[in-house]
């Protein structure tokens, strides 16, 4: 008789599969720590003030990213009003939704893609994701990635320029679902990707104080319209 030939038996032998899954470090008290392999993907749901931090240890990561506010999933990030309110298509301090609320402030990045979208792999990838938050293909935006750079030239084509960036810190202001794909960018010809490391861990969102909010007309804008909507509801 072998050993799964009975309940107790297919019970050892299951438990005997179990492994201990390695982890990135991450402060105490973190939330998530988790390594992304290549062609692979993610998700939390994570509350306002929350920090989170997508590492590219191994130098070829690209974390392609969707958030969602996870009160009001309709609402999700806006990559068109991101780039127009900041006046800048390779990075900004604000990622912002479609209702013109910030979703998260970015701490710290080496600048972003926001022109190329992911591939049809990561496309894929981002539906499974959202599937296991009652989402489906026609509730995803346009994307935005990390630490793979492109420029526009002259002409309008676009330039892949290779890997920029090791830490990317956000920062949720609003409470979250975030979706994360790790795969190769739609522009590299080599089509390479390695392990991203995602932590994240309780913080406070920005208030009226942090120069962030007054660092420009159109980011005061939109903490003012974030502001206005949380008070309403009595949650600030």
């Amino acid at each position: 008789m072998s050993s799964t030939e009975t309940t107790y038996g297919a019970r050892d032998h299951a438990r005997a599969q179990e492994t201990v899954i390695e982890r990135p470090v991450a402060p105490e008290g973190a939330v998530w720590a988790e390594h992304v392999a290549p062609d692979n993907y993610t998700h939390r749901v994570l509350a306002r003030g929350t920090v989170f931090r997508l590492a590219n240890p191994e130098g070829a990561a690209c974390a392609h990213l969707l958030l969602h506010h996870a009160d009001q999933p309709w609402e999700r990030l806006n990559v068109a009003d991101t780039v127009k309110v900041q006046w800048n298509a390779y990075g900004g301090d604000l990622l912002l939704s479609d209702q013109g609320r910030v979703l998260a402030s970015i701490e710290a990045a080496d600048g972003y893609d926001a022109l190329c979208g992911t591939t049809p792999q990561g496309r894929d990838m981002f539906v499974r994701a959202a599937a296991k938050h009652g989402l489906d293909k026609r509730d995803l935006p346009p994307s935005l990635s990390f630490f793979q750079g492109t420029r526009v030239r002259p002409d309008g084509s676009l330039h892949f320029t290779g890997p920029v960036g090791e830490v990317v810190t956000l920062r949720a202001e609003l409470p979250l679902v975030v979706l994360v794909v790790n795969t190769a960018h739609p522009l590299d010809p080599f089509d390479t990707c390695t392990r991203l490391d995602v932590t994240a861990w309780p913080d406070r969102p920005t208030g009226p104080d942090d120069p962030l909010w007054t660092a420009t007309p159109e980011g005061r804008r939109a903490f003012e319209n974030t502001h206005e909507y949380l008070s309403a509801r009595g949650l600030a």
